[in-house]
């Protein structure tokens, strides 16, 4: 597990070619008048989003100074140099905020960036494509890996060695075990657990996991999880 600041995004499209740097972060709205903005924090302790200095958008071309000034709702409430009016703050909507990598603290073996993670194929070990991972989560009862269909469609699978016995980075591609009730196809719309929003309302997030040694626990029932107001990737 890392200490202090590790990140996730874990959302969508791979967040980051850059593999120099880290998504840490997304801004998904304004909040009041004074030009703050709600920022969906990928850091294990989100208060501490500000701690290594400027943060950079995705292309590398525009640095931003974020102060951390409270939390609300499964966001933090941040104030960006500059941006003093809730005009401003809106225009900043869904932009990611990146890191550089080597001010994060090593992984150990086996713990991986939620980044690095995002937008890999998944396939079933006899190759079939099953989706792509969209999303990694902790609800409280260990990581789950949310993947989506091509075609769209939602499925949800436990972190685990079992389920997910090989992450290979270089080639792009996670290998899922089949789950009876969870995972047994490819990923297709109306699938089990489908939703609209895939990011959590609250809860721990982390940029990095591991992978537990445990057996897959019961599928987990994406449709009773709470959502956030806002669809934000």
């Amino acid at each position: 597990m890392v200490d202090s600041l590790s990140a996730s995004p874990a959302h969508g499209e791979p967040p980051n070619g850059d593999q120099d740097r880290v998504c840490v972060g997304v801004i998904v709205g304004a909040h009041g008048i004074r030009g703050q903005v709600r920022i969906k924090s990928f850091t294990e302790e989100p208060e501490l989003l500000d701690a290594y200095g400027p943060l950079q958008d995705e292309a590398g071309k525009t640095r931003y100074e974020v102060f951390v000034a409270g939390r609300a709702k499964g966001v933090i409430i941040c104030t960006i140099r500059g941006v003093t009016d809730r005009t401003g703050a809106e225009k900043l909507k869904g932009l990611r905020l990146y890191l550089d990598r080597a001010l994060l603290p090593a992984l150990e073996d086996d713990e991986f960036y939620h980044s690095d993670l995002i937008g890999l194929t998944a396939r079933f070990p006899d190759g079939t494509v099953v989706g792509r991972v969209s999303a990694l989560y902790d609800f409280g009862a260990g990581d789950v890996m949310e993947l989506h269909g091509l075609t769209g469609g939602v499925a949800v699978i436990p972190f685990t060695r079992v389920a997910v016995p090989v992450i290979d980075l270089k080639a792009g591609e996670v290998v899922v075990e089949p789950l009876p009730g969870a995972l047994e196809g490819p990923v297709m719309p109306g699938a089990t657990g489908a939703r609209k929003r895939s990011a959590p309302k609250g809860g721990p997030r982390r940029e990095s996991v591991a992978r537990d040694d445990a057996a897959a626990p019961e599928p987990v029932d994406a449709g009773k999880e709470e959502w956030p107001d806002e669809d934000w990737h």
